[in-house]
């Protein structure tokens, strides 16, 4: 039987303002998955936070975009909402964007990733969760991973790494897709996925070795919230995961393109550049100018179906220069203000909001 990992997060409301998740809701969510698992509706399941974003990572083997595993994700956004209005807590269930729920979380708020896999004899699966930021900030690291032998020794070194990979991006403003092939066609792959704002890779598919080809290795949340709302509720905070060793990238190789704090968009109103910082679970906590954009690693090794404990990698000294080099490319951005490059660029702003500002100058304009 093929196991399922499903992480499907949302911002159900932030303690204070867009810093963490109150422990409250943490308890809350832990309740709810904890009798989903008692029922049998899941095997395992584990509660993560990233800043002010509630991550439910969940393992199943019902396959991906399943009815029963989206609502149990939904239901407890819901369960903790009510919870989040009580409390008064900041932009609670923000990103439940529907009344009732529709068979899937997707186009509703929540973002998601999942995969459906046959287990290895051994199964080392990567979750990374992302605050302040747009899914896009995933495109840099993750061709490191799987394209970049600068980056990843086994491609180079690993003869059944050879074949290359296969990566799914998708065309967020068109709603389009396509698949290209590395390492062949690299330099088309880079032409797309350089414009992060607009494309994104979902899923990277094995060419080669003992993973079946058919089998995603690692996969993407791609739902973009201006998108589904039509203005701006909030960044996308997006989440990935990744599947590690035997054929694919090692761990290491996997860790390796976070030490480098690269530049992405989302921070302060989801309308600044800035560097993106690894930090554990318990720093993921965003305070200066909101920030900046937090991403967070959590390792598991799945065994018949579970999860077991997590290991919180990011919590390692070896990233502490990164952090260093991710604060002093902060204040060095900071000093911009409110001038690009450090606001995003005028196509980027359409769904922030500063176009309502815009709108009250629009009279005030005449012809040269």
């Amino acid at each position: 039987m093929k196991t399922t990992v499903s992480i499907i997060k949302a911002d159900v409301g932030g303690f204070p303002g867009h810093a963490t998740v109150h422990p409250e809701l943490l308890k809350k969510a832990n309740e709810e998955l904890h009798a989903a698992k008692k029922k049998g509706d899941i095997k395992d399941y584990y509660v993560a936070a990233c800043g002010d974003d509630l991550d439910l990572i969940l393992s199943h083997d019902k396959g991906v975009d399943n009815e029963k595993i989206h609502k149990l994700a939904w239901d407890t956004f819901v369960a903790c909402t009510e919870i989040a209005k009580k409390m008064k807590l900041y932009g609670a269930g923000q990103d439940l964007l529907a009344d009732t729920f529709s068979g899937n979380v997707k186009g509703m708020g929540p973002g998601s990733a999942e995969i459906e896999f046959e287990e290895r004899k051994s199964e080392p699966l990567l979750c990374f969760l992302m605050d302040k930021t747009e899914p896009g900030a995933f495109n840099l690291p993750i061709y490191k991973m799987f394209g970049d032998p600068f980056n990843t020794a086994g491609l180079v070194i690993d003869e059944s790494m050879h074949a290359g990979f296969t990566f799914e991006v998708y065309d967020v403003m068109e709603n389009k897709r396509v698949t290209l092939n590395t390492p062949e066609e690299t330099y088309d792959l880079l032409a797309l996925i350089g414009g992060k704002s607009r494309y994104v890779i979902k899923r990277i598919y094995p060419r080669g070795g003992s993973v079946p080809k058919e089998e995603a290795v690692a996969c993407i949340s791609t739902d973009k919230l201006s998108k589904i709302a039509g203005k701006y509720v909030g960044k996308d905070d997006p989440v990935a995961m990744v599947r590690c060793q035997s054929g694919l990238p090692a761990v290491g190789e996997v860790l390796e393109p976070w030490s480098f704090p690269h530049l992405v968009s989302g921070w302060m109103r989801g309308s600044h550049n800035g560097p993106l910082m690894p930090c554990s679970m318990e720093d993921a906590t965003p305070s200066r100018f909101d920030g900046p954009p937090r991403v967070v690693a959590l390792g598991f090794q799945v065994a018949n179906g579970m999860l077991g404990i997590p290991f919180d990698f990011f919590k390692d000294k070896a990233y502490d220069r990164t952090r260093q080099k991710a604060m002093a490319v902060a204040d060095y951005m900071r000093k911009h203000g409110p001038f690009e490059p450090h606001r995003l660029p005028s196509e980027d702003m359409e769904y922030t909001t500063l176009p309502a500002v815009l709108k009250k100058l629009e009279s005030r304009f005449s012809k040269l």
